[in-house]
């Protein structure tokens, strides 16, 4: 697809240049302008644009290219594979994890043919599934180092093209990616401020969007951890999203865990990436501490199941395992691609990062610190 990449993308990667081209330098000041935008204001989430498929041109009649926007979804998508992650940078993990997770059919069937403008002003046709690359930029306990949030944005926007080429090359659906960002700590609040965005309601209050959410092995284990679910105080209108206060009798009986992570699991499903190494464990250690959470001991003695720890037996059948790398191959992390870059390991940063995302870093000489 056409894009502000084109230029420096076009037959691979080319050597430094001395300064960015002019397209390069429209984006990293829309990112960085968009970032400023969002902190100004008091919202928990939002969508700043959108790399749509590429059915869609993103050209001005005269060839240049357009500046990037969000393009809402013409109806709610049934499916909203989300990925929520630190973006530090993007790997080929990442990668296999967001590709691997877009439904079959992508794409709903037209039933006629939408004209150019229309399309460009939606994102294209009416879509089954959308992708979402969600970056936090509130996060107290990191600060945004190595790489500044309006750079990260730049490599998400690379690696949003990247997992539309691996579509395309693959025969897979064309599927728009947008690009959010937000300020909620915790995956049910996240969960429930992009259920009500208007963002992915075009104005509909009605129609179910199943959230597809891409987490690793790791935050299998927080999301169950129930230190962070205690008792809150009702909040004011205008503070953080809160699905912990019971609001009726019944609702009454209900743990902290339960009454934060029963709405989630109604609205979404958990898509675990195991991950097998020395810190987590292998394959088989990790499938068993899933099925502990499922026919665990809810009372004391045994192995401690989701009774037990405050959440509830049904939220198992909302969470796929899925394998991750296989046994023997190399590791691939942000931390690898990172050093990688440091050190000019330039075959090494290849296997750890896209095409597009390893353009990105080069060109900015990002993790030279």
């Amino acid at each position: 697809m056409s894009s502000f990449l084109d230029e420096s993308l076009t037959g691979g990667c080319q050597p430094m240049r001395p300064q960015l081209s002019s397209s390069a330098r429209a984006l990293t000041t829309f990112f960085t302008q968009a970032l400023a935008s969002f902190r100004a204001t008091s919202s928990k989430f939002e969508v700043i644009c959108t790399v749509p498929q590429s059915s869609v041109d993103t050209r001005e009649n005269d060839g240049r290219p357009t500046l990037p926007r969000p393009l809402p979804p013409r109806t709610r998508p049934s499916t909203l594979v989300i990925l929520d992650s630190s973006f530090n940078p993007p790997t080929r993990a990442h990668l296999r994890m967001a590709t691997s997770a877009i439904p079959p059919q992508a794409q709903e069937p037209e039933t006629s043919q939408p004209r150019q403008k229309d399309a460009e002003e939606t994102g294209g046709r009416a879509e089954a599934a959308r992708l979402l690359l969600l970056l936090s930029v509130n996060n107290a306990d990191k600060a945004p180092k190595p790489a500044l949030f309006h750079h990260r944005l730049l490599l998400m926007w690379a690696f949003a093209q990247d997992v539309q080429s691996f579509l395309k090359k693959e025969d897979k659906p064309e599927i728009s990616v947008d690009i959010g960002l937000l300020t909620l700590p915790f995956f049910h609040e996240k969960s429930e401020a992009i259920d009500q965005a208007e963002f992915y309601r075009h104005g509909s209050k009605e129609g179910r969007m199943e959230q597809i959410m891409l987490v690793g092995y790791d935050t299998l284990i927080r999301v169950f951890n129930p230190k962070y679910y205690g008792p809150v105080m009702a909040s004011e209108s205008d503070g953080p999203l809160n699905t912990s206060i019971p609001t009726t009798k019944q609702e009454e009986t209900k743990t902290p865990m339960q009454m934060a992570l029963g709405p989630l699991f109604q609205r979404a499903r958990l898509r675990v990436t195991m991950r097998t190494d020395d810190e987590w464990g292998g394959k088989d250690e990790q499938l068993r501490y899933l099925q502990s959470l499922i026919c665990g001991d809810d009372n004391q003695g045994g192995a401690p199941g989701l009774g037990r720890i405050g959440g509830s037996k049904e939220w198992a059948g909302r969470i796929e395992m899925v394998e991750g790398r296989q046994a023997g191959s190399e590791v691939i992390s942000s931390t690898y691609a990172r050093a990688a870059a440091k050190d000019g390991d330039e075959e090494r940063l290849e296997r750890m990062v896209s095409d597009r995302v390893r353009c990105w870093i080069e060109e900015e000489s990002l993790y030279q610190e």
